[in-house]
Parts: structure tokens; C-alpha cells; sequence
């Protein structure tokens, strides 16, 4: 078969998907996106971005512009088909690929002989091989690989995007990249795709092991996120600052404690561990002990939340909670973004909104409307913020909240979940 990609369809628009798009159409290949959202077409047909993510807006304007990306909420003809849609839950934890099946089943009507077909959402083990499946149901006039041994007139791998938001431009480029094909030739055909842009190494695999090395991953980070943030717990049982406790076990030679935070977010670290979970309840113990420990730190900063109300109505007999004003700063899961997806600032500033008779305000740089979750909430500026709020919640240190003054918080009741405090030095 071929290796020329002429044109290369991604199909979801996302916080993967649209950087990864811009990247093909900035080497002047055809690129044709596909979401279901048709603001977010609309959005990229005009040459903007729905997203936040540093550079990427200039690149998706420049390739708007030049012809080389188009959106559309339908799918096309392509010789290069990249699957970047979501895998949430359903019931307790279980991985929902539903979306996953969906995509594979709207581009078999237009699949032909020669084209590659690669998954790059986050996935349990297997659901390449699913993949195939569904393809092989739609499509029996076409030789679909089950097997590593099997001939193939279209070729399917997983490749996993492994990026920090922030970085994702920087992270695409230079990043080394896992390909798992269903066979060898399914392997060489996506590594030549890649090829395209990608300037870090290029490393063949089979499909399952692709898999498992990307939740592989994720659930190293967050056993070790894990124990930052029960370490954070222990210190609060206890009075000593963790984050001075940090810096000092720190300079062990051989000791990189991780920062703690009001939790873990983001659609793959807190997702991925569940989905080894699933598929080996018996033999992950330590994953899943990880997986409690950062689910529950929410509900520990929640009741900090509603002890330091109870400690200011103690101290002000003559004020009400209604008389209360709590400021939650920042709501994404990680600073300078405004990717929502499973966060935990988010689920805490929601949550005391819920569970208080107090007035919220919420600060969050990177949106310009508050979430449904938040209807009870109100998006201000930190200066307005700080102005009214006896009781300050830091939940993300994005970068306009270090620069604020140390005397707009004067008085204020600061619970501090992130490091705000020492990452200003106050």
C-alpha cells in the first residue's frame, strides 16, 4: 500500500483532536475535522479556536486560511482516518467506548481500500481490536485486520497522544510516540503518517500493549499524585505545612515528592487507572487505593470549606451564612487552561454553591460563562472577588492569580489547596 496521505480526517474536534488536526494542515496536507458540536465547526471554519491552548489559534488561522482545514459535523473521504472522541464512564467506573463505536461506524460507509485508520482517544485494553470488529460489521466487502497475521486492505493502530495542555503544540512535535497496529504493516503504515510532523521517536508496538502503555502511565502519575495529596491530609491532621514539607524532603537526592492539589483532573489521569481497573479488579490494588485517595481530597477541601464557615460565624455571632461570601479561584484541573473536563475545582466550587446558604463567586480567567453546574455562581474578576469575600478558596494557581497583591487579601480566610501561598512566597 501506499504511504501518501493526501487527506487525513480527525474525526472530534477536542482538546486532542484540534491541535493534532492543525498540525497536519500546517504541513500543508488536506485535513478535514469532524465534530458533532456545530458551534465548534462553525468556530475553526472561521479560523478560530474553541479551545484554549497557547499558538494554537494562530496555527489553526493560518491553516483556515491557506485551505488546508475545513470543519464539518459530517465525514468525508479521506486516506487517513484519526478517532480522537471521548471514553467516559458508565455505572461505577465501567470504560463507555460508545462514542469510540459511533465514530468507527460513521467512517465505514466511506472507507476504501488502502486507508488507515488510527484511535488516539484514551481507551481500555482492546478496544483497537473493537475497533476492527465494528469495521469488519459494516464493511464485509473490505479485508479488515483481527489478527496480527491477518492481510488487510485498510490498516488500523492506536497511538496514544501523551501531551500536557499548555504544551500541546511543543509536546505534538517533539514528543516520542507509542504506535500499536493490529499487524506489523498496520504499525509501519501510521508510524509513516506520524512522520508527517512528529520530530521524537517513532516506536512500534502492538495494539493492546499501546493501550495498556498509556493508562500505564497516567496511573503512574496519579499513585504518585496519590501520595502527595494524602500526605497533604496527614499534614493537615497533624500542623505542619506541606508544602515547606515538600520542598525539604525534596532535596533528598533521590526524592521528587509531586505537589499536592484539591485533587486530580483531566479526561486521562483521572480515567485512565479506572480503566485498568475494569479489566483486572483482583490484581490493582495500589491503582485503585490511588484512584480513592485522589477521589476523596475534594471532599476533604469541602469540609476545610465548611469548618472555617462554622469557625467565622463562631466569631461574628451577629452575621449569617447568607452574610457569608466564599471565593473559589479557578476552575480548570490545571493552571492556564480552561479545560474542565473531570475537575475537581470545579466539582468543589460547585459543590459549595450546592451545600451553603453563602454567596459564591467564582474566578476563572480562561471562560467567559460559568458551567450549569454553577448556576448558583457568579464569575468575577480576582480584584472584585477579593473585594467582597470574607472566605477565599485557591484551587488553581493560574498564572494572572500570583500577581495579585498581597493586601487585597488582608482579612480574608485563606484555604490554600494548590500551594497559592507558597507559589507567591506571601
Amino acid at each position: 500500500m501506499s504511504s501518501t496521505f493526501d487527506t487525513i480526517s480527525m474525526i472530534g474536534l477536542g482538546y486532542i483532536g484540534l491541535p493534532t488536526a492543525a498540525m497536519f494542515a500546517s504541513r500543508k496536507k488536506n485535513v478535514i475535522g469532524v465534530d458533532i458540536n456545530q458551534d465548534a465547526v462553525d468556530t475553526i471554519n472561521s479560523g478560530q479556536t474553541h479551545i484554549v491552548e497557547p499558538d494554537l489559534d494562530m496555527i489553526v488561522a493560518a491553516a483556515v486560511n491557506q485551505g488546508y482545514l475545513k470543519a464539518s459535523t459530517t465525514v468525508q473521504p479521506a486516506d487517513a482516518f484519526l478517532i480522537a472522541v471521548p471514553t467516559p464512564f458508565r455505572g461505577d467506573h465501567e470504560p463507555d467506548v460508545s462514542y469510540v463505536e459511533a465514530a468507527a461506524r460513521s467512517i465505514a460507509p466511506v472507507l476504501k481500500k488502502g486507508d488507515l485508520v488510527i484511535l488516539e482517544s484514551t481507551s481500555p485494553v482492546g478496544t483497537t481490536e473493537s475497533l476492527a470488529k465494528w469495521l469488519a460489521e459494516e464493511r464485509p466487502d473490505l479485508k479488515i485486520p483481527l489478527g496480527p497475521d491477518d492481510e488487510a486492505d485498510i490498516n488500523l493502530a492506536y497511538c496514544p497522544e501523551r501531551v500536557l495542555p499548555g504544551k500541546v503544540i511543543h509536546e505534538l512535535v517533539s514528543n516520542d510516540r507509542i504506535i500499536g497496529g493490529i499487524t506489523k504493516a498496520c504499525s509501519e503504515r501510521a508510524i509513516a503518517l506520524y512522520q508527517t510532523f512528529v520530530q521524537g521517536e517513532c516506536i512500534e508496538t502492538n495494539s493492546r500493549t499501546a493501550e495498556m502503555c498509556k493508562l500505564t502511565e497516567n496511573s503512574f502519575r496519579d499513585v504518585n499524585i496519590a501520595f502527595a495529596n494524602e500526605l497533604s491530609v496527614i499534614c493537615g491532621k497533624l500542623g505542619i505545612d506541606v508544602w515547606e514539607l515538600i520542598a525539604l524532603a525534596n532535596r533528598h537526592p533521590r526524592v521528587n515528592v509531586l505537589r499536592p492539589g484539591p485533587g486530580v483532573g483531566g479526561h486521562c489521569i483521572a480515567v485512565d487507572p479506572w480503566f485498568i481497573v475494569h479489566s483486572a479488579p483482583e490484581q490493582s490494588k495500589l491503582i485503585r487505593a490511588a484512584r480513592e485517595v485522589n477521589d476523596y481530597k475534594p471532599h476533604w477541601v469541602l469540609d476545610k470549606v465548611r469548618e472555617e464557615v462554622n469557625k467565622y460565624l463562631a466569631a461574628n455571632p451577629e452575621r449569617k451564612e447568607s452574610d457569608v461570601t466564599i471565593a473559589c479561584f479557578g476552575l480548570a484541573f490545571k493552571p492556564d487552561i480552561d479545560d474542565l473536563r473531570e475537575s475537581p475545582a470545579l466539582d468543589i466550587a460547585a459543590e459549595i454553591a450546592k451545600t451553603h446558604n453563602s454567596r459564591v463567586i467564582v474566578v476563572e480567567p480562561n471562560i467567559s460563562a460559568l458551567p450549569a453546574s454553577l448556576d448558583k455562581g457568579e464569575l468575577r474578576t480576582p480584584q472584585d472577588a477579593l473585594a467582597r469575600s470574607q472566605i477565599v478558596v485557591m484551587l488553581v494557581n493560574h498564572r494572572p492569580f500570583l500577581s495579585l497583591k498581597e493586601s487585597l487579601f488582608a482579612d480574608k480566610v485563606i484555604i490554600d489547596t494548590c500551594g497559592y501561598l507558597s507559589a507567591t512566597g506571601r
